[in-house]
């Protein structure tokens, strides 16, 4: 059985989506009137220059932020307006996380680095360690489980992560720049690991700088001056 249930259905809606930031006697408007929608099972990528309001984007998706104005469905739960413990929630159970830079803790093992994403979900023990088994085999790394990061490459770290982000199972993974730490080769290793994982049924979202990535995606997106366009 697939590791993610597939939901054949719209899955983000923004409309007239606006984040502003005040501060020092100064206004920053990073996005303004972003309107998209995004279908579960998607896979999006989003480039655009640096300070063009992508990692904002890609935070307010997340549930780790709030529009100023505008409206931001994920599944139907407005996330402008919901309560923080919700969102917490939300970020717990329906969104995984892949970063540039691994992000692990250098002194857990694999298995355990994988594991930590269970915490908030309060997973019960043996259920827990099934799971964790579970993902870190649809990543190839079955027998790393015990390996600390530095034992690592870079390419079997970033394979840690993803296994970290889709061991609960969420209904998204957003990525930003998850190959940018990476040679050629293994970033198309780990492209062909995050496709595989998309045609599973999960919506993939993903910033990134290199071209390469973005022309593999279903739908690629601009960000520039605060303003999303299809390319």
């Amino acid at each position: 059985m697939s590791i993610i249930e597939t939901e054949p259905q719209t899955l983000y809606v923004l409309n007239g989506v606006t984040r502003t930031y005040t501060g020092k006697g100064r206004t920053v408007t990073p996005l303004t009137g972003v309107t998209v929608e995004i279908a579960a099972g998607d896979f999006v990528t989003i480039q655009g220059p640096t300070g063009g309001g992508k990692s904002t984007l890609l935070q307010l998706l997340g549930a780790l932020d709030r529009p100023t104005a505008g409206s931001l469905l994920l599944g139907g739960t407005e996330l402008s307006s919901a309560s923080n413990a919700e969102l917490g929630r939300i970020r717990a159970e329906d969104i995984g996380f892949v970063f540039q830079g691994f992000n692990l803790i250098p002194t857990l093992t694999a298995r355990e680095n994988v594991a930590m994403a269970l915490v908030p979900t309060k997973t019960p023990a043996p259920e827990r360690a099934a799971l964790v088994e579970e993902a870190l085999s649809h990543v190839g790394l079955a027998d790393r489980g015990d390996h600390l990061p530095g034992e690592l490459s870079g390419g079997q770290q970033q394979r840690v992560a993803i296994a970290r982000a889709i061991v609960k199972r969420p209904r998204v993974l957003l990525a930003d720049e998850p190959t940018g730490n990476l040679d050629e080769e293994m970033r198309d290793e780990i492209l062909a690991l995050l496709e595989s994982l998309c045609a599973e049924g999960l919506t993939l979202i993903v910033v990134t700088h290199d071209t390469a990535v973005a022309k593999r995606a279903h739908r690629r997106l601009r960000l520039k001056n605060g303003r999303l366009n299809e390319v």
